[in-house]
């Protein structure tokens, strides 16, 4: 099956079904098989331009490296070293990055500055993390979820915690894939309803289902995989005290896990404050797959590369 080949990747939402799955097939096949020249070769000559408004472990590490593995080479960009940090339009720096680079990776807040981004810029964009979306990571997320359990049609995923963007992005990725997606936040903090609605819509489409609510056992009982992200994301710590005191009896433990399918695992997009989101024991438990979540980023986004770069057109 062909698939078509995205412009940008700001959103799941900017894929099809098919052409999410494609990118999985391809992570994997890369991951199985990563000397191979049709992938080791394929950024030949080609760099790519990370952009960062808000600090990085894995997404810096990880696009860095996937270029490096796949021939090209990568350049951090800091808003506050370049013009944008002196109030260089996103426009004007869009249109000078397209004349250096063959791509852009940004990681920011307002999902407003990527799409302007991609709006202006004559090469793909990529969404490194917004507060809207995380999509990389949500891709990484399923390709464990089937490696762990052999699909991603039927298998039900409990997201216990804040309806952020990475719930977002987990829940449009779901859809497509015809999982079983439940979402449990404390009343306040639930999931922007435009992102409901596109989730729902995609579910109805791939035969998934998508369920939101408050109870985190409800959302527990019986899943395969339980999920949660930090209470407080970058640019929230005003909101610390508050969000705590919100969140107290939505961390994912022991005795939440009990609640799960027997063979259930536990996934977090790190980094994880053990003791709130997540208990230790759940954490650096037998269960916990989070660190092949965190391997999974670079194979996940090497397939976006591929596809985005021009990889695949060879």
């Amino acid at each position: 099956m062909t698939h078509a080949k995205p412009r940008h990747l700001l959103a799941i939402a900017d894929l099809t079904a098919d052409g999410m799955l494609g990118l999985l097939d391809l992570a994997a096949a890369i991951k199985a098989d990563p000397r191979h020249p049709r992938y080791s070769q394929s950024m030949t000559g080609k760099t790519l331009g990370m952009v960062f408004d808000k600090p990085s472990t894995r997404t810096r590490i990880s696009f860095e490296v996937a270029m490096n593995q796949l021939g090209g080479s990568a350049l951090l960009m800091d808003r506050q070293q370049s013009q944008l940090g002196r109030g260089e339009t996103v426009a004007d720096t869009a249109r000078t990055l397209s004349r250096f680079l063959d791509g852009i990776m940004m990681r920011t807040f307002g999902h407003g500055i990527i799409t302007e981004l991609a709006s202006h810029a004559t090469i793909p964009v990529i969404n490194g993390l917004t507060d809207l979306a995380h999509p990389c990571q949500a891709l990484a997320d399923l390709l464990t979820v089937r490696e762990k359990f052999g699909r991603l049609r039927g298998v039900a995923m409990a997201y216990v915690g804040d309806g952020n963007n990475v719930a977002h992005s987990l829940m449009q990725a779901a859809a497509r894939a015809g999982m079983d997606m439940r979402v449990a936040t404390p009343k306040g903090y639930g999931p922007d309803p435009g992102q409901v609605r596109l989730a729902h819509e995609a579910a109805r489409a791939e035969g998934g289902r998508l369920t939101l609510g408050h109870d985190p056992d409800t959302a527990a009982r019986g899943a395969q995989a339980l999920y949660t992200d930090v209470w407080t994301s970058m640019g929230q710590e005003a909101e610390q005290a508050e969000r705590r005191h919100a969140f107290a009896g939505f961390q994912i433990n022991a005795e939440l896990m009990a609640q799960a399918a027997p063979d259930a695992v536990f996934m977090h997009c790190l980094p994880a404050h053990r003791g709130e989101e997540v208990s230790a024991e759940v954490m650096d438990g037998p269960r916990s797959v989070v660190f092949d979540q965190a391997e999974n980023r670079l194979h996940a986004q090497k397939a976006v590369l591929f596809r985005l770069l021009g990889g695949d057109a060879r």
